[in-house]
């Protein structure tokens, strides 16, 4: 068995500097192929997965060998000497995959933020600058380890320098070392070119010799010495393998000379310059999360080789760098005096806190002034006198106060009965604003990248002391926490400044969060037992679609594995071949339709049932799990998670249930009005997006279709397909329709085609058709993009910006996804936020008018309200009209209302 790189080598480098040489292009290329890229892509369309796995590759490397010097050679294109010797040199290769593209460029970034050097020099390959390093640091005493997945830098193996050679993807690396070598081709490292030139490499495009292997190819080099002398005494090669020899013999005199590595290729530094820095971890978090690569495994690896971190003045900033804290650990009695002398000025306020099924407490609460002075105590262990000062601080409009999530603070200090109010500064949601397509909004991430400032960790998650109350360390970091908090709230004011985003803070996220904070106390009541029996039922229609499966199949097999699934469709079925993939044919919701449409067999149909039925049940299973004491269930409610401002909810998630289904209204139907209310309504409105873009786009047509009282999508397929509106039938309507909220969505021709299940051409001119009629849908489109692409950004009616850079990228995948972003968020963004203001006006007319009827959900487009007896009119009133109004658009908004007993019958 090899031994890995995993497994260090006995041998210790002793006294000698230790130089770790990396292969980039061809550690990443093998990274790439070892992560799938669809499951490492970010928002804008970004693959990450060579990023991934060459970082997770780094970081166990430089752990594992504890280099003090460190470089990464990159090949700068394919033009070097080599092809310039050989025009046929590496011609075979394949075309660079899009989805590799600009991933390079990226790990160069990466290796930048880790002050590594790195080389890239005209006219040579990477092997060659490795060389050139290697025999340097040799001279130089250095012990020497080369990374790369090429088996050329075998010639490189010395006493003193090791070859780690990916066997496994990029995760497991096998040591070459002259005794290893030596194992493995029965030749030592000089001799490897030779035995290179006569084997041939079909990766490079150097032709072989016929009829000779690579046992041919060493027991040459081993009976006459070298390649040169088999030269010379070619004539002494005996059989038919010799005669091909002597044919070949120019073409493998040029294999060797094109596999011999250049030795001193000129570079900008030595290798006594390349001593390995402190990273720059600002930079690095940043990036991370610009790449949307959140695992903390990853990080936590990466950091924990950084050399300044390893020093006794760390490199990476502290928590308190820059910044006096006087901290107090208040004792009971302490904390009304402290709010008295501190309690007027701006404060950070953080705290430990746990919520679960409705309930929530507060373990520890820290706050800071900008003067330093800050403090800790323990809720719990308030008086009287203490308990009033805190809570009527926390009250108070007039005391200024900054936060980080503050609606999950509300939500848990309502729950001691304390209000929060006075909030001007919520920095998770400004850093949102700031960078909405962020997917993390950690305060520690916010902090390194804002403020420079690395934070000790965090409390325990679940509210309890990680050390203790008279330990003093866990108050400390909460303190540090609160004033991180604090000035973070500062730095972010300007920021959304410049970017005209303020007043959407103040006006909209800030006043939503404190809503959503009450619409996840107050939960909606669920019929238990109504959910149960349906989760008992999607659980035998699961066990059904198996007994189907099986017999369809004629054997018993297990539907969850992709592979045997595999097995069954295209080798024992023989069905018609889907996509293939790394893993096989692909098996996948789509491929299963088409495949039930290419053939008469049930399995197919079956499988699709199956997983339909086994979401379902997963989804009430959820539910049922998630009904609290109280018999209601509380879901979490998110406002950074959607780059276009829209919300998501989780735990449950209630999104997840099917609204156009018959068992997503039977689900609904498990949504109950609670006890002391009379029934539930729900309102939402009628097609806000095609709205939208009919205001944004100022459409005349459109605009009209809207106005006319008649049905839009009719009228608008009237128009489009030159027919009067009691031509059009269901067909024509169904493409319309289907066009129209495509547009909207950013849908390009193929996607229209794939959803409409026609041929991409007939898309196209349906779409061009479209937009005769409606120019100024096209103009606008257009526009949105071109403007987007000169400013870096989109903006919504209210001034929500999504910033998009890959408009203006090189990668056509990434490009074209920032364009249907680009199309796509103005019209989303301006809908999201629409809402909000309707959410917003209707709870405030709602409290105006002291009426005891409480709105609870907000899914999609829609809110759920729970009526009060005697309520159902005034409610009514308020919720139309203040929807309606909630802005002016050229196509009116349209609001439609429905009352029941359940979710369900209340719809409309």
């Amino acid at each position: 068995m090899a031994e890995t790189a995993a497994k260090k080598t006995d041998k210790t480098p002793g006294d000698r500097p230790r130089l770790m040489l990396m292969d980039g292009h061809s550690l990443a290329y093998r990274a790439f192929f070892a992560l799938p890229a669809e499951n490492f892509t970010t928002a804008t369309g970004q693959p990450t997965n060579a990023i991934y796995g060459f970082a997770s590759m780094l970081a166990n490397t430089l752990r594992d060998e504890s280099p003090t010097h460190f470089a990464v050679a990159f090949d700068v294109s394919r033009k070097t000497w080599r092809s310039e010797e050989f025009t046929e040199y590496k011609a075979n290769r394949s075309k660079t995959p899009d989805e590799f593209k600009g991933q390079v460029e990226l790990i160069g970034e990466l290796l930048d933020t880790m002050n590594a050097s790195r080389f890239a020099v005209d006219g040579f390959e990477a092997d060659d600058i490795i060389a050139t390093l290697a025999t340097q640091a040799e001279a130089e005493g250095f012990e020497v380890l080369i990374v790369t997945g090429d088996r050329d830098s075998f010639q490189l193996v010395s006493e003193h320098t090791t070859v780690l050679y990916p066997t496994k993807g990029v995760s497991e690396l096998t040591r070459f070392t002259p005794e290893k070598v030596f194992e493995k081709y029965g030749l030592t490292p000089a001799q490897y070119p030779d035995f290179a030139a006569l084997r041939g490499d079909p990766s490079d495009n150097l032709p072989g010799i016929p009829g000779v292997g690579e046992k041919t190819a060493a027991k040459w080099i081993n009976q006459f010495g070298s390649f040169a002398d088999l030269v010379e005494r070619v004539d002494e090669v005996k059989g038919k393998a010799g005669q091909n020899l002597r044919d070949h013999l120019e073409a493998v005199k040029l294999n060797r000379r094109l596999t011999e590595m250049v030795k001193d290729v000129e570079l900008p530094r030595a290798v006594t310059d390349l001593e390995r820095a402190p990273y720059d971890r600002t930079a690095l978090a940043g990036l991370l999360d610009t790449l949307e690569i959140r695992n903390p495994s990853l990080r936590e690896r990466l950091l924990a080789v950084d050399p300044g971190g390893q020093d006794e003045t760390p490199a990476s900033p502290a928590a308190t760098a820059g910044v006096e804290l006087d901290g107090s650990v208040l004792g009971t009695g302490e904390v009304a005096p402290w709010l008295a002398e501190h309690g007027t000025r701006t404060l950070g306020v953080a705290t430990v806190a746990s919520w679960a099924l409705g309930t929530g407490t507060v373990a520890e609460v820290a706050l800071a002034a900008d003067g330093g002075a800050a403090a800790w105590f323990d809720p719990s262990q308030l008086d009287q006198a203490d308990e009033n000062a805190f809570a009527a601080w926390l009250a108070d409009e007039s005391r200024p106060k900054v936060l980080h999530n503050a609606k999950a603070a509300m939500r848990v200090f309502a729950e001691h009965g304390w209000s929060l109010a006075g909030v001007g500064m919520d920095t998770a949601l400004a850093a949102y604003l700031v960078k909405p397509g962020r997917r993390s909004f950690d305060l520690d991430a916010l902090s390194l990248e804002y403020l420079g400032r690395e934070l000790a960790p965090a409390a325990a998650a679940d509210g309890q002391l990680a050390f203790g109350a008279d330990d003093g360390a866990e108050a400390e970091a909460l303190m540090v926490q609160a004033r991180a908090i604090l000035d973070l709230g500062e730095a972010f004011e300007s920021r959304l400044d410049e970017s005209g985003s303020a007043e959407l803070l103040r006006d909209m996220e800030l006043p939503t969060s404190a809503l959503l904070a009450r619409l996840e106390r107050y939960g909606i009541a669920a019929d238990r037992a109504h959910l149960e029996a349906m989760e008992q039922m999607f659980a035998g229609a699961v066990q059904q679609a198996v007994k189907e499966a099986h017999a369809a199949a004629g054997h018993e097999f297990n539907l969850g594995s992709p592979k045997q699934l595999q097995e069954v469709l295209f080798n024992e079925l023989a069905l018609p071949k889907t996509k293939r993939t790394k893993t096989g044919y692909t098996t996948d919701a789509d491929a299963l339709a088409w495949l039930a449409a290419q053939t008469d067999n049930e399995l197919p149909v079956i499988m699709l049932r199956h997983r339909e039925q086994a979401k379902l049940r997963v989804t009430v299973e959820g539910l049922i799990k998630s009904i609290a004491a109280d018999g209601r269930i509380h879901t979490t409610y998110n406002q950074t998670v959607a780059a276009t401002g829209r919300l998501s909810s989780t735990d449950p998630n209630l999104q997840n249930i099917p609204v156009r289904t018959d068992e997503g209204r039977a689900i609904r139907r498990g949504f109950v009005v609670g006890e002391g209310y009379e029934s539930l309504l729900t309102a939402d409105y009628s097609q806000i997006e095609l709205r939208v873009m009919a205001h944004l786009s100022e459409d005349a047509g459109l605009i009209e279709a809207f106005t006319s009282g008649e049905d839009l999508h009719t009228t608008v397929a009237s128009q489009v397909f030159s027919v009067e509106r009691s031509g059009v039938d269901a067909e024509m309507r169904r493409k319309i329709k289907a066009m129209s909220y495509g547009l909207a969505y950013g849908l390009s021709a193929f996607g229209l085609s794939q959803q409409l299940n026609i041929e991409a051409g007939e898309a196209r001119a349906l779409m061009d058709t479209y937009f005769e009629r409606f120019g100024g849908v096209r103009d606008y489109l257009r526009r949105v993009v071109e403007e987007a692409r000169a400013t870096g950004y989109t903006e919504t009616l209210f001034g929500r910006r999504r910033y998009l850079p890959d408009l203006n990228s090189d990668n056509r995948q990434r490009r074209e996804t920032a364009e249907r972003m680009a199309l796509n968020a103005p019209i989303q963004g301006t809908a999201a936020d629409i809402v909000k203001i309707a959410m917003l006006n209707v709870d405030k007319a709602l409290r105006e008018a002291d009426l005891t009827s409480r709105m609870l959900l907000q899914v999609h487009d829609e809110i759920v309200l729970e009526i009060a007896p005697g309520e159902r009119k005034a409610t009514e009133e308020i919720v139309r009209r203040e929807m309606a109004g909630a802005v002016t658009l050229r196509a009116p908004l349209d609001v439609s209302v429905g009352v029941g007993q359940d979710w369900e019958s209340a719809a409309h």
